[in-house]
């Protein structure tokens, strides 16, 4: 395999993956978002909650404050689970920017192996035209 082939793949494999770490760090991103909107709709339901004005039964009382101490702490369960999920989304990142470098690296090889391989082409091509040297008479030698 050529230089110039082999660097042409180096650069492809690079391409693919930073691809699918990007992918990695786009799905970390998501995941971090859904559970921060779940953590949002986990603190309304708990503020719904609030008793209403008027006159209530001791045992909805209590139900709604059980209710109520489940919500939050599955809302501080949560709280944990998004801590690691964002620590996981920035070691995605942090993978995604390095495969970025890898990739951006090949690319420069690439281009530095197709110039090489031009230039010699062309060095080639200008070694295969000798120019014809005349004799004194005008006559090719």
């Amino acid at each position: 395999m050529s230089g110039a082939a082999q660097r042409t793949r180096i650069a492809r494999v690079r391409r693919l993956q930073h691809n699918l770490a990007a992918a990695a760090a786009a799905k970390a991103n998501g995941h971090v978002q859904s559970l921060e909107l779940n953590s949002r709709r986990l603190k309304q339901i708990r503020e719904g909650l609030a008793a209403e004005p008027g006159l209530t039964s001791g045992a909805s009382l209590a139900s709604r404050g059980e209710l109520a101490t489940r919500l939050e702490s599955a809302r501080d369960g949560l709280g944990r689970t998004i801590d690691g999920a964002r620590a996981a989304a920035r070691l995605r990142e942090t993978e995604r920017l390095g495969a970025r470098r890898d990739q951006e690296g090949a690319e420069k090889l690439e281009r530095r192996a197709a110039r090489a391989a031009a230039s010699e082409d062309d060095a080639r091509t200008s070694a295969s035209f000798r120019p014809r040297v005349r004799n004194k008479q005008g006559e090719h030698a």
